[in-house]
């Protein structure tokens, strides 16, 4: 039977598949920001969340630290999967992220690339926009204690919002969550005027062994591959995949093939597919208030 397709954590037909990959050698700079956020327009409601900036010597990337904080119990299921050859829906066991994106910013000229995962059938792809980000800070002699560091005031727009942000030369990154980058030190604080999106500081660590890719995203059949295509492109691809996240597989899903049941399992893969369904909508539904409520205008093809 094909691997089946999922975005935030393991496809759930591939715990057969699932293998070891050799230890990366490479170690990484992490750094902890607590979101919180107004996930939708008409709504006080606020949510947090974790994420995290790694940096590495070539880039950082910014992503939902969801996931990845869950590896170690996601390999224990599916190991256990494995051994028993039994199906089990880890939805029940396994937080979702709150966020999908992932952020990649190349040293050292700062180029950002924005990266989503949509499904190719049941393959998943990466689908990426890339800008050249040129913010206008403002920096003010404003000092204040944030967390345990001396941090100075700065201020720009970017998308439609006003952002205050808090900087400290004691981390020597000029990068920060988000986008975001450009000042003299790493950024411990920033959020927009209305507060409807506010990253602080929480901590730091060195990671031993680093590696892009978590465990879940790996055994998914994912990998760091990109289609680079214009933001106007990537928004309408990425529209159309969130209005229905299965149109690709569905072509695939034979009626023989959706009566079948589970390994081990009283669910049928007809079933379990309409509770994906419902799941990629419950989570894209769940946010209408984006970072960015404006986006530069196209870029005017050259004659």
């Amino acid at each position: 039977m094909k691997k089946l397709f999922s975005v935030f954590f393991i496809a759930l037909f591939v715990f057969a598949n699932a293998q070891d990959k050799e230890e990366s050698k490479e170690t990484a700079n992490r750094f902890f920001y607590e979101l919180t956020f107004k996930p939708k327009k008409d709504s006080t409601k606020l949510e947090k969340v974790m994420t995290v900036l790694d940096v590495t010597k070539d880039k950082s990337i910014y992503r939902d630290y969801t996931v990845i904080a869950q590896d170690s119990i996601i390999k224990v299921e599916v190991e256990a999967m494995q051994k028993s050859g039994t199906f089990k829906d880890l939805s029940k066991t396994i937080r979702m992220p709150k966020f999908s994106e992932k952020i990649d910013k190349f040293y050292p000229d700062m180029k950002v690339q924005y990266v989503e995962r949509i499904a190719n059938g049941f393959t998943p792809v990466n689908i990426a926009y890339t800008e050249n980000l040129k913010f206008d800070w403002k920096i003010s002699n404003e000092k204040e204690k944030i967390g345990a560091y001396t941090a100075q005031k700065a201020t720009t727009e970017f998308g439609g919002r006003q952002w205050t942000a808090w900087f400290t030369t004691d981390l020597p990154f000029q990068d920060g969550p988000y986008k975001f980058s450009g000042l003299p030190g790493l950024i411990v604080k920033i959020e927009d005027a209305d507060k409807n999106y506010s990253w602080v500081l929480q901590g730091n660590k060195k990671v031993a062994n680093w590696e892009e890719l978590s465990y879940a995203e790996k055994i998914s059949g994912m990998n760091l591959k990109v289609t680079e295509v214009s933001r106007e492109k990537f928004n309408k691809t990425f529209n159309d995949f969130k209005k229905d996240p299965l149109a690709s597989a569905r072509p695939y899903l034979k009626p023989e093939m959706m009566s079948q049941k589970m390994p081990g399992s009283d669910i049928t893969v007809g079933e379990m597919i309409k509770n994906q369904e419902k799941m990629y909508k419950d989570f894209y539904g769940a946010v209408d208030n984006p970072v960015e409520k404006t986006q530069p205008a196209p870029e005017k093809k050259k004659k």
